[in-house]
């Protein structure tokens, strides 16, 4: 059975394995699900994935892969090799490149893709040639995905309702731009609380600076649990 605390990802954005290591030595006991993103991959590598495994957590791997479709595909099945639940792929790369990922994953692997970073705006579209409105694209990049067969999609909390509407419950969504009404937005420009992201619809909600940078990180995680059961 789900509970609330399976909805949450915490983000184990830090430098290296021993500080990841000790948030999740502190987490466990609430949190099952590390989101492990390329900061910390591209400073310990596999390795710390396998360590975070160990204890018995379920891991997103959020590398967010982009490249040729063959790159990829191989990226894909060395990270379902690594026994990881989640992995990202962002969608812009287009259909052939999400079906070579899909074509390439194993062990029931949840391949999620990325439609428009948390941190971009109308004006982030326009720099790289992109007219319409950031829920346009969003909603563009979700059904290039659904089509192609992609399991789901990581979005801002703020396209949850349209992205549920045009599809339905038969993908998953997790999102990122979380934060509770007492932590600070940092660089997301579209972000959400936590309980109105699961009321909009949200599979998993993913949570990193609110958590890993407060002074105690159980107390932060305990606080936001307080908040999602009232």
């Amino acid at each position: 059975m789900t509970t609330v605390a399976d909805k949450i990802i915490v983000a184990l954005d830090v430098a290296t394995k021993e500080k990841a290591l000790e948030l999740v030595k502190q987490l466990r006991s609430d949190i099952s699900f590390f989101k492990i993103g390329l900061q910390l991959y591209t400073a310990e590598g596999p390795e710390i994935v396998r360590a975070v495994l160990a204890t018995g957590a379920k891991v997103w791997l959020d590398l967010k892969l982009y490249d040729i479709p063959n790159t990829v595909a191989r990226a894909v099945e060395s990270a379902s090799n690594l026994g990881v639940q989640m992995l990202t792929i962002h969608l812009s790369g287009g259909s052939e490149m999400i079906r070579a990922a899909i074509a390439a994953r194993a062990n029931d692997i949840l391949l999620l893709g990325v439609t428009v970073l948390t941190s971009a705006t109308e004006q982030t579209l326009r720099e790289i040639g992109i007219d319409d409105k950031v829920e346009e694209q969003v909603l563009r990049l979700a059904n290039l995905g659904t089509e192609a067969g992609i399991d789901g999609f990581v979005a801002s909390p703020h396209e949850l309702k349209r992205l549920r509407a045009e599809l339905g419950n038969r993908i998953k969504i997790a999102v990122q731009g979380i934060r509770p009404s007492w932590a600070e937005p940092g660089d997301q420009k579209r972000f959400m609380a936590p309980r109105e992201a699961i009321e909009e619809g949200a599979d998993y909600i993913g949570i990193g600076r609110p958590i890993t940078g407060h002074p105690k990180p159980s107390d932060a995680v305990a606080r936001i649990l307080e908040e999602l059961s009232n």
